[in-house]
């Protein structure tokens, strides 16, 4: 029998007097009992997932202590690798980025940490976590025993694990479980070499008693190309599943041992186009207590969800490609800006159940300020843009470079050609075997002429002379991060046809976009006097600025793009990430109150890709809208 006790950490702050109370710290599988076994005690976690990459650094602390305060005694994170080694050998554990930052406030806020560091994530996330340097490699077998991949794999995690070894429950943190890969059943390989040698890796650097596990779906295949002896096999799985069916797989493969579901499902993600995922929160509660009622120890996933800022949401291919949304909301316990739910407030009644939850109350929601509209003008269309955007200049080539050949790994790349010959009527573009990824915006001497887009328009037609210009801005809406085509290469892989002609004699313009927002522009290339009245909206990529005058609150806020098309957001030079409302269902991005200054003038930079309203205005307002069907402003 599971009583409260098995499931109390040792309260905040107290670690030395749990080793005195227990003796040596430990963490083990009890085979015998079937359960964990936590400083000789039998030990049940009730856990929640959040990615300390998908929240900034200064909201950590209040996410975890909200988690904290609603009965867990455990949380789960992954580690994206590319988030730490976006180029290859060089590494950030800064700021945002700083891992150990993470677990040491959770540790502090006692809570136990489940650790899931790859090499590969998953997790909606670019390219599941793995670094696209490594597509430089054009035959590399991802996720397998192929040399190139081992190599980068091992550099990484004689980065990494190093660092986490001290984090380890048995030496005095708060890690007591670490995963090694991640669903490896549900990937085409089935390379139990590359499981062995990353169980072998990750013993070297972390120690042979380290409870290492496996998480994979419910099906017999993903269990048995996923697990390996060595390492805990456990399950995941939502409400649309019954608990028993899926346990009774888990025993086929964990004969003795605690019952665990990994990711238990509190929400569903978003790809754009889709209905915004909910799940129902009473089906979530219920389950929770019948899988606790067991002795299971239970992950849930997301219990905070956050944010894909910037480029890093990822992508899914299953009949076509299906990009995700900015926000990674979730539908989860707590919202993507960290306010407790009602799905919060019914979980928490639940764990109620099973164990004493800490006193006092739960921290409130963030502040939010509905600041209003802001009018932007317009700066520019892109292509004319290029000496800020690319100040190194072009590279030359006969035939289109892809972006990892570029190594531009994100963001936007612009390809630019001549007209080989007079097209006086309407002639086909075509891009061949879909080699466009993921959507390219085509121009004709400035003018816009339409869009070309991976799996759903792979022909337009375009007019013009011999000779006019024709620029393509090909944008990367996300690498796969799913399945079997997560090699998900980005640019122009294929040659553009032109009538019968093959389109030759390319410059390739790399845009570091971010770079000359972080740095001041374009707000620093004004002039201080009132600018000249720049005439309205464009079609096609282009450029608009504002500011948000200051009112002495930095408060969390949404912005809302009613009206535009599809396009980039940065404040304060920081992206926010991709707009669409166009397509839905999400309507508003999340603008964190820190990113905000109270006394000085806010810089708000949109890139537009396909045509801004006549208004030229966004809104701030004081709640999200994450679905097609929220009322307009």
């Amino acid at each position: 029998m599971f009583n409260r006790s098995m499931l109390l950490p040792p309260p905040p702050n107290d670690w030395a007097s749990a080793t005195r109370v227990f003796g040596a710290r430990s963490f083990s599988i009890d085979y015998k009992n079937n359960c964990f076994e936590k400083d000789g005690k039998p030990f049940q976690y009730i856990s929640g997932s959040m990615h300390y990459s998908r929240v900034p650094h200064y909201y950590w602390k209040d996410r975890l202590q909200k988690m904290y305060m609603a009965g867990l005694n455990a949380i789960q994170t992954y580690v994206p690798w590319n988030f730490h080694e976006e180029q290859q050998g060089v590494y950030n554990f800064s700021g945002h980025r700083d891992l150990e930052h993470f677990l040491d406030l959770a540790n502090q806020t006692g809570l136990l940490v489940i650790l899931r560091p790859g090499p590969y994530i998953c997790a909606e996330w670019e390219m599941g976590g793995l670094p696209a340097w490594l597509l430089q490699k054009p035959n590399i077998v991802l996720r397998s025993a192929d040399t190139d991949y081992l190599g980068a794999v091992n550099s990484w995690m004689a980065v990494l694990l190093p660092k986490m070894k001290r984090w380890l429950y048995t030496n005095g943190g708060n890690i007591i479980s670490v995963q090694v890969e991640n669903e490896y059943g549900s990937y085409y390989a089935c390379d139990y070499n590359y499981m062995r040698h990353l169980r072998t890796l990750f013993q070297l650097f972390l120690g042979e008693n380290t409870v290492l596990f496996t998480t994979d779906g419910n099906t017999d295949k993903e269990m048995t190309c996923g697990s390996l002896e060595g390492m805990y096999a456990t399950i995941d799985f939502g409400t649309d599943t019954k608990i028993s069916q899926a346990f009774s797989r888990q025993r086929r493969f964990e004969p003795r041992g605690p019952l665990v579901n990994s990711e238990f499902y509190t929400g569903w993600l978003d790809h754009w186009g889709d209905q915004h995922a909910e799940v129902d929160t009473q089906k979530v509660s219920t389950m929770l207590g019948e899988m606790l009622s067991m002795g299971a120890s239970v992950n849930m996933y997301m219990f905070e969800g956050g944010t894909n800022f910037g480029y890093w949401n990822g992508a899914d291919h299953d009949n076509r490609f299906r990009s995700v949304v900015t926000s990674y909301d979730y539908n989860a316990p707590l919202s993507e800006a960290g306010d407790p739910t009602e799905k919060l407030l019914t979980i928490q009644d639940t764990i109620r159940k099973f164990r004493e939850i800490p006193e006092g109350p739960m921290p409130p929601a963030s502040s939010k300020m509905a600041y209003g509209f802001v009018t932007l003008t317009m700066v520019g269309e892109l292509n004319r843009l290029l000496d800020t955007l690319c100040p190194q200049g072009p590279v030359k080539s006969q035939y289109p470079l892809s972006f990892e050949e570029m190594k531009q790994f994100y963001g936007f790349m612009l390809y630019r050609t001549k007209l080989p010959r007079d097209l006086p009527e309407n002639t086909a573009l075509i891009s061949p075997l879909n080699g466009v990824r993921d959507r390219a915006y085509v121009s004709v001497n400035g003018v816009f002429q339409g869009i070309l887009e991976r799996d759903v328009t792979l022909v337009m037609n375009i007019t013009g002379k011999q000779g006019d210009q024709i620029d393509v801005l090909v944008e990367n809406m996300g690498r796969v991060n799913f399945g079997s085509k997560i090699n998900d290469r980005k640019g122009l892989l294929t040659h553009l046809i032109l009538g019968m002609d093959v389109l030759k004699d390319w410059l390739i313009f790399p845009l570091n976009i971010d770079e000359a927002i972080a740095s001041g522009w374009p707000q620093s290339g004004m002039r201080r006097s009132t600018p000249t009245p720049i005439r309205g909206p464009s079609t096609g990529p282009v450029f608009y600025q504002g500011t948000l005058a200051p009112n002495g609150l930095a408060w969390d806020t949404f912005l809302r793009l009613t009206d535009w098309t599809k396009g980039q957001v940065w404040i304060n030079g920081v992206n926010l990430g991709r707009y669409w409302p166009k397509r839905g269902p999400q309507q508003t991005l999340y603008v964190p109150g820190p990113l905000l200054s109270p006394t000085q003038p806010n810089n708000i930079t949109v890139l537009e890709l396909e045509g801004a309203p006549p208004h030229t205005r966004v809104v701030f307002l004081d709640r999200p809208q994450l679905s097609s069907t929220a009322s307009g402003t």
